[in-house]
């Protein structure tokens, strides 16, 4: 999930906040931020969605106690999982709007260039592909314009109508004393348009889900919580505005033989006590194969030993880390009687040298 921000931070609150404080906090900012307000100004429009998203958890008192106590996580698991664009917040807060912030609803933003939305796509790799990055291809399930009507939602040879009731405006007035007030038309709820004959293959919405093959290359270095940015590769935008990003999070496979830490890869190889002891030559699987490593005579157990440059590329400078090994040395469970007796032989010669060294 991309990182959120506070929403008691967000609308300049305390979490001690009351329903009016946090209601009066929201106008202000809606106000502020509002697209009608800011045209074309995506930092305002990014600011007006968190407000909004704020205002739409901190209102409800069953949602604010989840969040409260657990936080964003928590209401992950209610399902809530924000706007998905101005259309739902228009849905959502359409009479708060029109009632003290003079706006009109959804009828403004269905016949202005909308900006598609965001897609998340989740990318496991092994780790070896993490580690040197690779090309592949993924499939995306997005909304695209529906490819029979082009988007007008309408089967062929017929057009959206305007609304009778509300003469195409999408709004409704009414006077109370010195104020008039609109609300969105009923009958086309807000759209200002009808669509009498809906295209059979969108079902009268515009768009369908397909999934599209996009091709992406992934640096080496990367890791678990690594994202990587497609711009336009997100959904299809609405009334001839841009699509949306696509967003791939990498999930990186544990390795059964390496462990990573930061640019560098610890393993841990076990060898005889002999081997220890006596010192000897064997070979160690690295990133790339296996590589020779001398055991000098007398290693002690969780001795480290190093591979300069056999680690993982910095996705800042491509330069590797190195490969940290542990030695493990292992004890023999079963001995032969010989074994035994060559052992006890060597205890002995050994009380004898700490004997003389005393």
């Amino acid at each position: 999930m991309v990182s959120k921000r506070d929403y008691y931070e967000i609308l300049g609150l305390e979490p001690s906040a009351s329903d009016e404080e946090i209601k009066a906090k929201f106008r202000k900012l809606a106000m502020k931020y509002h697209p009608d307000r800011n045209p074309g100004d995506r930092e305002a429009e990014k600011k007006f969605k968190e407000v909004a998203e704020a205002y739409e958890v901190l209102r409800d008192p069953h949602r604010r106690n989840i969040y409260d106590r657990f936080g964003h996580k928590g209401l992950a698991g209610t399902g809530f999982t924000g706007f998905g664009g101005f259309d739902d917040i228009f849905s959502s807060f359409g009479d708060l709007f029109e009632n003290f912030l003079g706006f009109g609803t959804r009828r403004t933003y269905r016949t202005r260039a909308l900006r598609g939305a965001d897609i998340r796509y989740d990318l496991r790799l092994r780790f070896i592909e993490a580690a040197f990055g690779k090309k592949t291809e993924i499939t995306v399930e997005r909304n695209v314009v529906c490819p029979v009507c082009e988007g007008s939602r309408c089967e062929s040879g017929y057009q959206p109508e305007s609304c009778d009731r509300c003469k195409g405006t999408g709004q409704e007035s009414r006077t109370q004393g010195f104020f008039t007030f609109q609300k969105p038309c009923p009958k086309c709820h807000g759209a200002g348009q009808i669509i009498s004959h809906p295209c059979l293959k969108c079902r009268g919405t515009g768009k369908i889900k397909i999934g599209k093959k996009v091709s992406i290359k992934i640096p080496a270095g990367v890791d678990t919580g690594s994202r990587l940015f497609l711009a336009g590769e997100g959904e299809s935008g609405a009334y001839g505005g841009p699509a949306g990003d696509l967003y791939v999070f990498i999930h990186v496979e544990p390795h059964e033989f390496f462990v990573r830490d930061d640019t560098n890869v610890i393993c841990r190889v076990p060898i005889s006590f002999i081997q220890a002891a006596l010192g000897d030559k064997i070979e160690v699987p690295t990133l790339t194969g296996e590589k020779t490593l001398e055991i000098p005579k007398g290693t002690q157990p969780d001795e480290v030993f190093r591979f300069p440059g056999e680690g993982i590329p910095s996705l800042r400078n491509g330069k590797r880390g190195d490969q940290i090994i542990q030695i493990i040395v292992k004890t023999p469970r079963h001995l032969t009687k010989k074994q035994e007796e060559l052992l006890k032989e060597f205890a002995k010669l050994e009380s004898q040298k700490f004997k003389r060294n005393s």
